[in-house]
């Protein structure tokens, strides 16, 4: 059953499949692994810790940080309970609470999450596993049950933010981005799709500047990440722990506390990246109805169109025509609707080659040259385009949001 808040003291995510790699990781020698797995007083890493702060904060800390704090299929659905017991408690005053998620630091510095899991949906997916259907299934029960949570959920964007990271974070009434933060939703490159509510939520950021985005996975940094919309809130990093502790010791759970909180720790700065004039490219770019009137539109931009458009040329072409047509289309969608279209189009690319050709090329093998299939923008029709929407022949199949 899922543990009371009340109660809720570091609650490890724990299971037997997923201790197996870490025992092996840790041991050194067949008989060494073998050891480890014997021991019963060896304690894995749990991958989320969740802690309940003076009654007033639930922190969600995600704890892969050797992976980046990627989500795994356990991770999911040790979060799903509790987030919808969240849900719950938030209709009593005397029992709901803030929800502060974070990443834990990792080696090379601070990360909140680099996504899902793809490379174990992808091997699971070629042995014929059930991870692409439950791994998306779940992911996406998660990312509703963040959007519609009636409690002030604050994310602080401390590090890389990308996929799946993305998912959990951006859904909710506050995000925080920090010097730290890099926000991409780069799954184009991996022959995905901006899925975790992404083609809800980038339409929002403005169309131009929502497609620029989902097509070409580009990096949002540090200030930028506010001045885009993606962050409600800049704080620098130095400060998030006295954030925390300050919304710990609220007397009441109400958004305008909460975010007088943030901003008594705010900090203002300038555009890195997205000046004004970068923007404007973007607008005049990006507004294109195809993939291939955005392409010649950049070369119309100079330099940076010209740097643009060489990334974007690499992508995965069905990706990229399915991700435009896919912002359009949901952009009046409510984010559990989006999320229904999504889990549709999720299982399309799953039944095709050019995810698990992306996840091999830029993920496994790292040689970085995946054969796409159509290999062209001019051979993938609007035909094919359109059956990625249409609903799952099974209807039992279909993603079920409240």
């Amino acid at each position: 059953g899922v543990t009371p808040l009340g109660m809720l003291r570091r609650v490890p995510l724990t299971s037997r499949h997923h201790l197996g790699p870490l025992y092996r990781a840790a041991a050194v020698g067949r008989w060494g692994a073998r050891w480890r797995h014997l021991d019963s007083t060896h304690v894995a890493e749990p991958e989320v810790h969740l802690t309940y702060h003076h009654g007033r904060v639930f922190e969600v800390k995600l704890n892969r940080p050797k992976a980046m704090n990627a989500l795994s299929l356990s991770m999911l659905r040790m979060l799903i309970p509790h987030y919808a017991k969240l849900h719950i408690a938030a209709c009593d005053p005397r029992k709901a609470c803030i929800v502060v998620i974070k990443g834990a630091k990792g080696r090379k510095g601070p990360v909140f999450c680099a996504g899902g899991d793809v490379r174990a949906v992808c091997e699971d997916g070629k042995k014929g596993g059930p991870l692409p259907h439950l791994f998306f299934r779940e992911e996406y029960k998660l990312n509703n049950l963040v959007g519609s949570l009636p409690s002030p959920h604050v994310a602080f964007l401390d590090g890389v933010t990308m996929g799946g990271g993305a998912g959990v974070s951006v859904h909710g009434k506050f995000r925080v981005a920090t010097e730290n933060t890099v926000f991409s939703m780069p799954e184009t490159g991996i022959g995905f799709f901006t899925d975790v509510g992404g083609t809800h939520f980038l339409p929002k950021l403005g169309l131009p500047f929502g497609v620029y985005l989902g097509l070409t996975g580009a990096r949002v940094n540090g200030y930028d990440a506010k001045v885009a919309g993606i962050a409600t809130h800049y704080i620098p990093s130095s400060r998030l722990e006295a954030v925390e502790s300050k919304l710990s010791q609220l007397k009441i759970v109400e958004d305008e506390a909460v975010n007088a909180v943030l901003c008594e720790y705010e900090k203002t700065l300038h555009p890195i990246d997205l000046s004004p004039s970068v923007l404007e490219r973007v607008d005049r770019a990006f507004s294109a109805d195809s993939v291939e009137c955005i392409l010649e539109n950049l070369e119309k931009e100079g330099e940076w169109g010209a740097k643009v458009r060489h990334s974007l040329m690499k992508f995965c072409p069905m990706s990229c025509k399915v991700v435009l047509e896919a912002l359009r289309r949901h952009e009046d969608l409510s984010l559990s609707e989006a999320l229904v279209g999504e889990y549709r189009l999720s299982q399309r690319f799953m039944a095709n080659s050019n995810f698990y050709e992306g996840v091999r090329a830029i993920l496994i093998d790292r040689d970085n040259k995946p054969k796409w299939q159509p290999a062209t923008l001019a051979e993938v029709t609007d035909t094919m385009v359109a059956r990625y929407f249409d609903p799952l022949s099974d209807p039992t199949e279909e993603l079920s949001l409240p």
